[in-house]
């Protein structure tokens, strides 16, 4: 069975970003959701979870063709949940490391990355999220994703990844996405998030 991540904050550690009722609905509800419907279909498969669950995609014709679309839908709930998640920190920081000297070489500034990352977002229709991608050449993009697709899907890796379900900001800041959208650069984890951009940038 897939297991669920862990925080390494707690519930209340990223106000005023987020409340401590927004986030525990968030994670223990919605994402363990995703999380639970998952194991279950792949169990009904006799699946022995011999792959990672990023693995899994690439994997997807081993089973039936009527249990692929729940599979990769409760499957692009949780990898997209876990990266926002695990993306968060309560003491974001923007000392340089590779990933900010990128951002600065690709958009200008930081500024200028957030402008345009805050752009994108405004032009998601629906649920979905914004997502800063790294591409099979290396270059950064930031693409916008509707409901629980994965950038995966289109050959891209997220490094950033921000939850625009209503549910993610909607109790603390009803229609206000925007807001929501600026409160988000405060709390953004650059140092986890470095280490998967150098990572990942080696594998390339």
């Amino acid at each position: 069975m897939y297991k669920s991540i862990e925080l390494n904050y707690d519930m209340k550690a990223l106000s005023p970003f987020l409340d401590e009722k927004t986030l525990d609905i968030h994670f223990n509800s919605l994402y363990k959701g995703y999380l639970n419907r998952l194991n279950k279909v792949l169990s009904s498969n006799n699946y022995d979870f011999r792959y990672t669950k990023e693995e899994l995609l690439e994997h997807i014709d081993e089973f039936p063709i009527k249990d692929r679309d729940a599979i990769l839908y409760n499957l692009g709930g949780v990898l997209n949940h876990e990266r926002y998640f695990l993306g968060l920190t309560p003491s974001s920081s923007n000392k340089e490391n590779s990933l900010i000297l990128k951002l600065k070489e690709k958009y200008g500034s930081i500024d200028n990355f957030k402008k345009e990352f805050l752009d994108k977002c405004l032009e998601l229709v629906g649920s979905g999220y914004t997502n800063l991608v790294l591409d099979r050449k290396g270059g950064l993009n930031i693409i916008n994703t509707s409901n629980q697709e994965l950038p995966d899907f289109y050959g891209f890796y997220p490094l950033i990844s921000l939850d625009l379900w209503e549910h993610a900001y909607f109790l603390k800041y009803y229609q206000n996405k925007q807001d929501y959208i600026n409160q988000f650069f405060n709390y953004i984890n650059y140092e986890a998030i470095n280490k998967v951009y150098e990572e990942k940038t080696k594998e390339l």
